[in-house]
Formats: structure tokens, C-alpha cells, sequence
């Protein structure tokens, strides 16, 4: 069952997200973006506020994702893509990213804290963080 609204559009947009973001860190990876992006939209908090679905999610200036701005975002969902933003969608989380709004992929080690958002770990090159429950209970 859907942690969030969806229609077939949007899970082709977060399968092309996801793709975009963490190809080169496998199904694994990919899954964990789109954590932070379902993340996003259920929390309404923090640098979120507002953000109540896919389009909104995906294309959130400032502070949105950096794939939006590459040729490659704009290719086909794939069918592997789409089966993955679904799981994600159903509610599937993974560590570390199963409460993060937020990643990035540093030069060297992952920080303790990004934007005093608490380091929930690493998967290859992206570190993950993730708010308090205090901050942001929708995440928990």
C-alpha cells in the first residue's frame, strides 16, 4: 500500500530520479534516493514545508535535486526503474537512508553533521542525514 499519492506519472519521474541520482550505486543505492525523495514529501517540514507531491518533490528550486539539470534525468524510466520507485513508493525503506531528507557525495568522509542534520550513514559515495523526530516526526 502507498505511503504517498501517486499515478503512474509520478512513479516514472521518481524511477527516472532515482536513476539519475544512484545508478552507479546499484538498486541499492537507487532505492535509498528514493527514500529521501518520499521522505520529502511526507514530512512537510524543515526545508520541505509545502512539498506535498512527486513534481513538486523532484523539481524543488532552491534545494532540489541536482540530476533535474542532466541530459540523462530526461531518458525513459526503464521497467527495472519503475519496479524500484514503486517499492519505495509501497513504503520500502532502506538504512541509511530509511528517515533522510538529505544526501550528498563529499570528496573524503561523510561529516557528522550536514546543515546540522545528524550523519545516518554512508552507501559507496553518497552520505545520508536525517532530521530529528522532534524536527520532523512524519520521517519516524
Amino acid at each position: 500500500m502507498a505511503v504517498i499519492n501517486t499515478n503512474s506519472g509520478d512513479v516514472r519521474l521518481l524511477a527516472r530520479l532515482m536513476r539519475a541520482e544512484a545508478e552507479g550505486e546499484g538498486e541499492q543505492g537507487m532505492m535509498m534516493v528514493g527514500n529521501v525523495g518520499v521522505n520529502r514529501i511526507l514530512g512537510n517540514c524543515l526545508d520541505f514545508k509545502n512539498i506535498r507531491n512527486m513534481n513538486d518533490m523532484v523539481f524543488q528550486s532552491p534545494g532540489g535535486f541536482e540530476a533535474t539539470q542532466k541530459g540523462y534525468f530526461y531518458q525513459r524510466a526503464r521497467d527495472r526503474d519503475i519496479r524500484l520507485a514503486q517499492r519505495v513508493i509501497n513504503g520500502e525503506r532502506t538504512w541509511p537512508a530509511s528517515n533522510a531528507l538529505w544526501f550528498f557525495r563529499p570528496a573524503g568522509d561523510c561529516p557528522d553533521t550536514w546543515y546540522n542534520q545528524q550523519n545516518t550513514g554512508r552507501f559507496k559515495a553518497h552520505c545520508f542525514f536525517a532530521p530529528s523526530g522532534e524536527d520532523c516526526p512524519s520521517v519516524y
